[in-house]
């Protein structure tokens, strides 16, 4: 990566931002004030207008339901910035904001209504007009609901007329017509009983017949609504289009306009720092001068290298060089898991390309069972043709790739599908084989394609997948050691990477050779000699001498790290672990389905399952592999993920990087014509 100057004239900042835009390659390196006494620019002047703008197209997206999933025909650059120059934005805010203030105002007098007519329903049952309930001097009018019935109370009233309408499971309604001087008691007797004033409507006449009126102006009211709702619908279906295709070209303008808040700008000039792939150089530099003519000048400041020593002299702002990812289509797509993590720094291996090719593999070996692995494909398979969204795109690349490596290793080493094997007897519940529940003999040039000739048993050869385990882990572990050592070697020197990385390298080998040493004298009971004897010796001084060279830089903790070395490749004992498990289930639900359901224990007789039993067991059988394929991606997902993250990386993973982010324009609801791309790569 090379980091370059460019320096130009204030009056044609627009047009140089432009040409910035299509060479699509310069990392802009923030400008802080007050360096080289030079202060940031100030946003374009059309950024203002453009924001206005911006604002009412969202604000209009939202109301008229036009969003980012809304299906739109890509519009020409060049007539999209027409309509918005023309003043479109303002027409069609005119035109929506008409008929969204025609409906708002419809929702206001229909819940002003609704409100009347629940007041009119409650005094339907009191036999007193609404002109009735108020005008007076002396007397005060008390309105409400009750929740028990206040008549016997309301006797303690000397002068009162009292009208009460209950029921024991509704409540009821009250009005009592009272003294202004016994206004108080009659308040406190009703509130013991639950009492909740409501307000009389005006009008005239009695409460039904204004009920009437009322229910006739709601029904004229929602159809008036209705018909709202339906103008607003063909307005975005007139402008949704223009909507999302000036939403982005109004923001892709704004992101132009912004470029100056983070350059360095005088009166006269302007002065950008930024990065850019070594290769590209010249390139942008003819392609900016060509455009620019006089009006730019480009300098080349440095090249930098992968060395930290490289960096010690140089300004603080200049010392994070951004990270470019260079890995390929298919390795492009384990970018997302290392991004969990951290960024890379520019100082260190991409961890995406390894994890590339363990993850999969690892969650392969897991499932191992060609039945489980033909689903994750095709899942994957859709997944990456149909979404674009990174997550989705991350979760199908795993199916993908996992599927292909469980469906090799279901097939040719554990020859199996389903959880039962393609050859052998049927003799359930430890033997159940598609052979013998088909009643078919599967030609011998197919079981010899697999090893063993049937394939690895899961819950029979548990010795062999725990060894083969725990050499994956030696092997995952070992690289993770040597990028380790690689990442110093690259930021320092080969004698700082043998210092920090080397010692930790030779005592990881000398703690494997140590334990094979160990499983071979406990569990073959071999003496110690021979070559296992040259293997003890070289282990020990393996280890001795790792732990003398860690031990300058890290002290007690070399020796304290080593029970951890076992540990982590113990840690890899899981992947036998959870195949296991899901081969138990599988065994465990094929013989409750062909086993106790269909009664197919010892002999294979399809004519002799009875139809419901048939059903019922194929039914449940597929419900219960289900359960076992949904858990296999969780539980094999997730501990793939975890030994590339806790096992793996931490080994030379640091991350802290930042990623390269050159200055360019990705367009998805507006297109460029050939002239246009001339100008805007």
């Amino acid at each position: 990566m090379s980091r370059i100057v460019v320096v130009g004239t204030k009056t044609r900042m627009e047009e140089a931002i432009e040409a910035f835009y299509s060479v699509r390659a310069l990392h802009i390196i923030d400008h802080t004030s007050g360096v080289d006494n030079i202060s940031i620019g100030a946003t374009l002047p059309r950024n203002s207008k453009a924001a206005e703008r911006l604002l009412k197209i969202r604000a209009m997206a939202k109301e008229l339901g036009v969003g980012k999933n809304t299906e739109t025909a890509r519009v020409p650059v060049g007539e999209i910035r027409s309509q918005i120059s023309s003043g479109s934005v303002e027409d069609i805010e005119a035109e929506v904001l008409k008929a969204l203030d025609k409906k708002n105002d419809l929702n206001l007098r229909i819940t002003e209504l609704n409100t009347k007519k629940k007041s009119l329903e409650l005094l339907s049952a009191i036999p007193v007009d609404l002109e009735l309930y108020s005008g007076y001097k002396s007397l005060t009018v008390i309105v409400g609901t009750v929740q028990e019935n206040p008549t016997e109370p309301l006797k303690a009233l000397a002068e009162a007329e009292t009208f009460v309408s209950f029921d024991k499971k509704k409540g009821g309604t009250a009005a009592v017509f009272v003294k202004n001087s016994e206004k108080d008691k009659a308040t406190s007797i009703l509130s013991d009983c639950g009492f909740v004033e409501i307000a009389v409507p005006e009008g005239k006449g009695s409460a039904s017949e204004a009920l009437v009126l009322t229910n006739e102006s709601l029904a004229d009211l929602n159809a008036k609504l209705e018909s709202a709702e339906k103008e607003i619908e063909a307005l975005q279906m007139k402008h949704k289009t223009f909507l999302r295709a000036s939403e982005e070209e109004l923001a892709i303008e704004i992101e132009k306009g912004e470029v100056p808040l983070r350059i360095a700008v005088s009166e006269y000039s302007y002065i950008m720092d930024a990065w850019i792939p070594t290769k590209k150089v010249e390139a942008v530099k003819s392609e900016l001068e060509s455009r620019m003519g006089n009006d730019v000048h480009v300098e080349f400041e440095e090249t930098r290298g992968r060395n930290l020593h490289e960096e010690e002299e140089i300004e603080e702002r200049f010392k994070k060089v951004p990270t470019k990812g260079n890995n390929g289509i298919i390795a492009k797509e384990f970018e997302y898991a290392t991004n969990l993590v951290s960024t890379p720094k520019y100082q260190e291996i991409d961890p995406s390309i390894l994890i590339m090719f363990f993850l999969p593999l690892l969650f392969g070996f897991m499932i191992g069972d060609c039945g489980y692995a033909i689903p994750f494909i095709i899942l994957g398979a859709y997944g990456l043709k149909v979404t674009r969204h990174k997550d989705w795109r991350a979760i199908a690349t795993v199916l993908f790739f996992g599927g292909i490596w469980a469906f090799l290793f279901g097939f040719f080493f554990f020859g199996e599908a389903l959880g039962m094997h393609f050859v052998g007897h049927w003799a359930p519940p430890l033997e159940m084989t598609w052979e013998g529940l088909l009643g078919i003999h599967l030609p011998d040039w197919f079981s010899g394609m697999m090893v063993n000739e049937i394939g690895v048993e899961k819950l029979g050869d548990v010795s062999l997948l725990l060894k083969l385990s725990v050499y994956i882990g030696v092997v995952h572990l070992l690289i993770g050691y040597i990028c380790g050592y690689i990442n110093i070697r690259m930021q320092h020197n080969n004698k700082h990477a043998f210092m920090e990385k080397g010692g930790w390298i030779i005592t990881f080998i000398g703690m494997v050779m140590l334990c094979y040493v160990l499983t071979q004298m406990l569990f073959n009971k071999t003496g110690i000699e021979g070559m296992l004897l040259y293997i003890l010796v070289i282990a020990v001084v393996m280890l001795v001498a790792g732990v003398a060279i860690n031990f300058k830089t890290e002290k007690i903790m070399a020796i304290l790290e080593l029970p951890g070395i076992v540990g982590n490749i113990l840690s890899y004992t899981r992947l036998a672990a959870i195949g296991m498990s899901k081969a138990g289930m599988a065994m465990a639900f094929n013989y409750i389905a062909f086993g106790m359901i269909m009664g197919m224990k010892e002999v294979v007789d399809w004519g002799a399952v009875p139809i419901y039993a048939l059903v019922i067991g194929l039914v449940l059988c597929a419900f219960l592999h289900l359960v076992v394929w949904t858990l296999g991606i969780l539980s094999a997902g997730l501990h793939a993920l975890r030994l590339q993250f806790v096992e793996l990386m931490t080994k030379f993973f640091v991350g802290g990087g930042i990623k390269y982010e050159p200055l360019k324009i990705k367009r998805f609801r507006t297109i460029l014509t050939k002239e246009e791309t001339s100008k805007e790569v």
